[in-house]
């Protein structure tokens, strides 16, 4: 293990795309503590291109030869969802810290095969990138939750808006790429595992592509009775918009309304909707690496665990199913192991 506590982390970043450049951008030039020491992507042009604009970055193509080399003490995965598995168990063979973005593998199967392997450890070793936990506004409903502020929580309303969706996107990828992140935060914000899930389809916006049942609602049945419905709308066309509303037995919270500035001029008001992910969660991905750099430097494992990441995949493989037969689907989890308790 060449984790440097105390010292300057530094940080082999896997996947050089959007997700895994502006990691690289916040690493250099955000985040204290830390400095990107490789970059890793197949395609190796990219990866020198990228890292040539880091002073002391080195590219490679191969991951496990990144990890080997001097002055990496930590990996933050952001390469494509089906390279996690091998890339979470080489870090876990030198015992290094990682991040892993979402998901943690594709599937529950794959996933389950991490978590044996950091049991196998005894230590945590990995942070999934569910990035809403670091969220401003969804950290104040969740003390105001865990406080009882709100009395016993009975429901969830939930929206998850993209502007449109890229080529290829499938009804799968509204689960796995979108849903899953409330999936999450419906298990951080409640305490409270998912048991079932039921997709339910309205006729599809005429901005839909051809294939894609475009919104949908999904319903999630939680292990302490409470329900929290995710509309899903990938093909909005007016903007990027995350939103959840907390019912409970004496009061509700509402997050996601975005109450920025609001101009009036000109017989008109308003105010400006995010276009996408990287803006409207920008402080949150600052502060999420920042508690990963800042733990790992003190020779520990914080924030959602790969238990979690696990339990998302899962719930996501539940919600797959449902959204293809139509029929409620339970989600089945093994008991959860000692070291995430």
């Amino acid at each position: 293990m060449n984790e440097a506590r105390g010292g300057t982390l530094g940080v082999a970043v896997i996947g050089t795309g959007r997700m895994g450049s502006d990691h690289v951008r916040r690493l250099d030039r955000v985040i204290s503590g830390a400095r990107v020491s490789a970059v890793i992507d197949v395609d190796g042009e990219r990866a020198e291109r990228i890292a040539g604009g880091v002073p002391g970055c080195t590219a490679y193509t191969d991951a496990a030869a990144a990890m080997d080399a001097g002055g990496v003490d930590a990996v933050l995965i952001a390469s494509p969802g089906p390279a996690h598995e091998a890339a979470l168990l080489d870090a876990f063979a030198r015992d290094l810290p990682v991040l892993c973005e979402k998901p943690l593998t594709p599937g529950a199967e794959s996933a389950l095969r991490v978590m044996e392997a950091e049991v196998r450890l005894g230590h945590r070793r990995a942070q999934v990138g569910f990035m809403r936990r670091y969220d401003t506004e969804y950290v104040q409903l969740k003390a105001l939750l865990d406080g009882g502020g709100l009395g016993r929580a009975l429901m969830l309303h939930c929206r998850h808006r993209n502007v449109a969706t890229p080529p290829g996107f499938t009804e799968a990828m509204m689960i796995n790429d979108s849903v899953v992140h409330e999936v999450d935060a419906t298990r951080w914000l409640l305490g409270q595992e998912i048991t079932a899930v039921s997709v339910v389809k309205p006729a599809p916006s005429p901005a839909a592509p051809e294939g894609l049942s475009d919104p949908q609602l999904v319903l999630l049945e939680t292990s302490g009775g409470a329900l929290a419905d995710v509309e899903v709308f990938v093909n909005c066309g007016f903007g990027y918009q995350v939103q959840c509303e907390a019912v409970g037995e004496r009061g509700s919270a509402r997050l996601g309304d975005a109450h920025g500035l609001y101009v009036n001029a000109a017989g008109r008001w308003g105010g400006a909707i995010a276009q996408d992910y990287v803006d409207r969660f920008r402080e949150a991905y600052d502060r999420e690496l920042q508690h990963w750099v800042d733990a790992a430097r003190r020779g520990v494992t914080e924030g959602p665990s790969v238990w979690d990441g696990y339990a998302a995949a899962a719930v996501c493989e539940a919600g797959v199913r449902a959204q293809s037969s139509g029929a409620r689907t339970e989600v089945v989890l093994p008991a959860r192991p000692a070291m995430y308790t």
